[in-house]
């Protein structure tokens, strides 16, 4: 299926203009981070941080704050130790989502929903497709680790709408 329409009184927030995003909060998993950008990788896939001490912007998504979904991943852990995102599962439904932005200005979301994919069933379409509201996805590895492939099975895929 496609983006889940809008609860009522969405999107009332005015969007600000374009600027890159410089710092993520997310108060209630602890989340305090700076962000840098990430772009793609040879194969087509979205770059990942290179450590796992910041969160990066797709630079191919809106800026926070901007129409459409504003993507920031991080990593759930990092050679042995907790990454940006290692509590990201435990983000709630009505949790804040602060992102400064290099105008000095911030963008405050709030989350809708949190979700686990299978990576191989990602749901490339609904993360990514444009929408008609300000929203932002925060997206890291989650599920059980696969030793042999060196990798997390899921995704996990936090839903964020713009409300300031």
């Amino acid at each position: 299926g496609g983006p889940a329409a809008a609860p009522a009184g969405a999107g009332d927030a005015a969007a600000p203009a374009e600027s890159r995003p410089t710092r993520l909060l997310v108060p209630a998993i602890g989340v305090d981070t700076g962000v840098i950008d990430l772009g793609l990788r040879p194969d087509r896939t979205m770059e990942v941080p290179a450590d796992g001490s910041t969160a990066g912007w797709y630079v191919h998504s809106p800026t926070p704050g901007e129409l459409g979904p504003a993507v920031l991943a991080a990593h759930v852990d990092w050679q042995g130790e907790d990454g940006v995102f290692v509590d990201l599962h435990e983000a709630e439904v009505g949790d804040a989502v602060t992102v400064q932005r290099a105008d000095g200005r911030t963008a405050e979301f709030v989350v809708r929903r949190v979700e686990q994919y299978a990576k191989e069933e990602f749901p490339t379409q609904e993360v990514y497709a444009d929408v008609d509201t300000a929203q932002l996805r925060l997206i890291t590895c989650g599920g059980e680790f696969d030793t042999v492939a060196g990798s997390y099975l899921d995704n996990v895929v936090v839903y964020a709408e713009l409300v300031a």
